[in-house]
């Protein structure tokens, strides 16, 4: 019988990237969307868990307005608390293991080095605060549990992408204003979405040393000046028009809600217990940018 993996989530970056991910044999992956699993309606997400017969269950639905929660923050505790402990408490009634999705705002950002999955917890935006009550949640309500922690997540599709909004903003104006004192890892949907599958196989086959708090996200580190200075170095070395960049600070470019500072996650123990090892985070890129361009999504650049 097929190893049956439930992904809560069908819109966002990981959940599209881990619709067209490659499975191992006997493994059968469906995502839902809020249309046949509503976060927002824990008693029914139980159930629909409960009696999916999924082996493993995946939760890649969030609230990710970061600044928008700041005005909003009932909205996203509904989805990124409670609707993590519903799937956490549907996937214990049916014996599957859970793997939530977390992020690197359930951090303040002030630690000079990578942090490690043990390092306490601050979050500094409601954001983050609903994100970290959601890991809580899932701690304490299923043992066959995976919380990855990952960071700056782009793909080729989605108005989240970073990669599609520098795309979007590069073809309408000559200058770009980019912030260069936050620091992090972009990493790949694919890559995160191959990662999961991995993590997912490994339970399915009943690892038992393999439950917990995981980080994951390309190697090397960035800021985000230094992420678009890639992405239009990238293109203006095939032929397209790109426009001028200025590295400002965060401080010049206010927002609602606030980033952490340092968003560099270690992922050392991915490693260690997995196997996994991720790829350097310009590898990915430069081959997300090689896609989204044998799709034709840079003509607006030429």
């Amino acid at each position: 019988m097929a190893q049956r993996i439930l992904v809560a989530g069908r819109s966002g970056q990981i959940a599209r990237a881990l619709a067209s991910a490659p499975l191992p044999g006997g493994f059968a992956l469906e995502c839902r969307g809020r249309d046949s699993l509503d976060l927002m309606d824990p008693a029914r997400t139980i159930r629909e868990v409960a009696r999916s017969g999924a082996d493993i269950v995946i939760n890649a639905a969030a609230y990710t307005a970061v600044d928008k929660a700041e005005s909003e923050p009932d909205l996203a505790y509904r989805l990124n608390r409670d609707g993590a402990a519903a799937l956490a408490e549907g996937a214990a009634d049916c014996g599957a293991a859970l793997i939530h999705i977390s992020t690197d705002y359930v951090f303040d950002g002030t630690k000079p080095t990578p942090y490690r999955e043990e390092d306490p917890v601050g979050p500094v935006s409601v954001y983050g605060a609903s994100k970290e009550a959601g890991e809580r949640a899932v701690r304490e309500r299923i043992e066959r549990h995976v919380i990855l922690r990952t960071a700056w997540v782009y793909s080729p599709f989605g108005e989240g992408s970073f990669v599609r909004t520098m795309l979007r903003l590069g073809a309408e104006r000559t200058e770009l204003r980019i912030i260069d004192d936050q620091h992090g890892s972009p990493t790949a949907a694919a890559d995160a979405a191959r990662a999961i599958v991995e993590i997912a196989a490994a339970l399915a086959a009943g690892k038992s040393d393999g439950h917990g708090t995981f980080h994951f996200c390309n190697t090397g580190s960035t800021t985000r000046f230094g992420q678009a200075k890639f992405i239009f170095d990238w293109l203006a070395a095939h032929g397209h028009k790109v426009p001028r960049l200025t590295p400002i600070p965060t401080s010049a470019y206010p927002l609602p809600a606030r980033r952490p500072a340092n968003a560099v996650l270690d992922c050392g123990r991915i490693g260690a217990v997995y196997g996994i090892l991720p790829s350097a985070w310009e590898t990915s890129m430069a081959e997300c940018l090689s896609e989204i361009m044998a799709a034709g999504g840079t003509k607006d650049l030429i």
